[in-house]
C-alpha cells in the first residue's frame, strides 16, 4: 500500500489519466468538488474555533512568564509568542520552535496555546510559537518563508541574547499544517536540530483521500478541507515539491529524532504512519504514536479528549531525551 500510494503522489497532473477507474474520484467526490467555500468565511470561521477551544479546550499550565514580540521589523514582521515554563535554564536554554495547524488558512498562537504551554511544561523547556501568515491573504508560499525565517533567526543566535534561545539547542514542531512545515524545515535542517515534533501531520498536498479509505471517511470531510487548501494555499503551485509534500523527500538519512502522532478517526492518518515508517527506513530515531479512537485536531479539546493532556508530555520526554543535557523534572 505505501509503495503504490507514494509512488501514485510522484504521477505528474498530465500523467494521471492512466490511473485506474478505482482509484479516480467516486461521483460523491466529484459533486463535492463543485463545493464553494467563500475565502472570506475564514474570519467567521476562525471566531467559531476560537469559540470552541475556549469551550473545549482546559487551560493549559502556568508559565514563569510569556513574551508577545516580533522576529523582523515591518511589513515582513513575524508575531510570535514565547512561554518560558517554571524551571527552564536562565539566562538561556534549548527551544522548541512551534508551527500551529489550522490547513494553513486559520487558528493563531491562541487557538494553539493549550498545546504549547503543555510542551513547554512537560519539555521544562522554552517555546517559541510561531503566527505565520495564512492563505487565503498569503498562500504558499508565504507560511513556509515566515516559519524558516523564524527558525534560521534562532539558529543564528538572534534570539540569545534578549530571549534567551540557546541557538545550540534548538527542536522544531508543529501539529497539522504546522506539522508539515516542520517536517519540510527538518529536512533541510536536518544537522541542526535536536528533534522534530510531528503531531498528526499533513505530509502531502497532491492526493484528497487516504491511500486506505475506511468508514471514518465517509462525510468526506478531510477531502473537502483539502480541496480548500488546494484551491487557496497551493493555488496552482506544484504540489511534489517537497516543501509542500515532504513525504516525497527521497534523502531522509541523518534526519533529527522524531516523535509522530497519528490518529485513527483522521483523514491523514496513513501519510503519517507512511513517513513514520520512511524514516526509519533511512536510519531516523522514530517514536510513533497512534491513537485509534481519535479523530484529527483532538488535542486542541482537553475537556473533550482527556488525552489531549497526556500526549503532548509523551512529546516532551521525547524533546527532554534529545536536548544535550536533560532539564530536571519538576516537582
Amino acid at each position: 500500500m505505501a509503495d503504490n500510494f507514494i509512488t501514485r503522489l510522484t504521477l505528474r497532473k498530465k500523467d494521471r489519466a492512466t490511473i485506474s477507474d478505482e482509484e479516480r474520484p467516486s461521483v460523491f467526490q466529484q459533486q463535492l468538488a463543485k463545493f464553494k467555500f467563500e475565502p472570506d468565511h475564514i474570519n467567521a470561521f476562525q471566531d467559531r474555533f476560537r469559540r470552541v477551544t475556549n469551550q473545549f479546550d482546559t487551560p493549559g499550565p502556568r508559565m514563569e512568564r510569556t513574551e508577545d514580540f516580533n522576529v523582523g521589523e515591518g511589513e515582513d514582521a513575524i508575531p510570535c509568542r514565547l512561554f518560558v515554563p517554571y524551571g527552564a535554564d536562565e539566562p538561556s536554554g534549548p527551544c522548541l520552535i512551534y508551527f500551529h495547524g489550522g490547513g494553513f488558512v486559520t487558528c493563531d498562537v491562541e487557538t494553539h496555546e493549550g498545546i504549547t504551554r503543555r510542551l513547554a511544561n512537560g519539555a521544562v523547556c522554552r517555546v517559541l510559537s510561531v503566527d505565520y501568515r495564512l492563505a487565503p491573504a498569503h498562500p504558499y508560499p508565504a507560511g513556509p518563508e515566515d516559519c524558516e525565517t523564524v527558525l534560521k533567526w534562532a539558529l543564528d543566535g538572534l534570539g540569545l541574547e534578549e530571549y534567551g534561545i540557546d541557538p545550540e539547542n534548538i527542536a522544531i514542531g508543529g501539529d497539522s499544517a504546522g506539522g508539515n512545515m516542520a517536517a519540510y524545515l527538518a529536512q533541510k535542517y536536518r544537522s541542526q536540530l535536536k528533534c522534530q515534533i510531528l503531531l498528526y501531520p499533513l505530509m502531502q498536498l497532491l492526493e484528497f483521500k487516504p491511500p486506505k479509505p475506511g468508514p471514518q471517511d465517509w462525510l468526506q470531510l478531510g477531502f473537502m478541507a483539502l480541496k480548500f487548501i488546494d484551491e487557496h494555499y497551493v493555488a496552482g503551485a506544484d504540489a511534489t515539491d517537497t516543501r509542500l509534500s515532504p513525504l516525497l523527500e527521497t534523502n531522509l538519512k541523518g534526519l533529527p529524532p522524531a516523535y509522530v502522532l497519528t490518529a485513527g478517526l483522521d483523514p491523514l492518518r496513513d501519510e503519517g504512519k507512511l513517513y513514520a515508517d520512511k524514516m526509519q527506513r533511512h536510519g531516523c530515531d522514530v517514536t510513533y504514536h497512534h491513537e485509534k479512537a481519535l479523530p484529527h485536531g483532538f488535542l486542541n479539546f482537553a475537556k473533550a479528549f482527556p488525552k489531549a493532556k497526556s500526549i503532548p508530555l509523551d512529546a516532551a520526554d521525547v524533546i527532554r531525551r534529545h536536548f544535550p543535557k536533560p532539564q530536571p523534572l519538576r516537582g
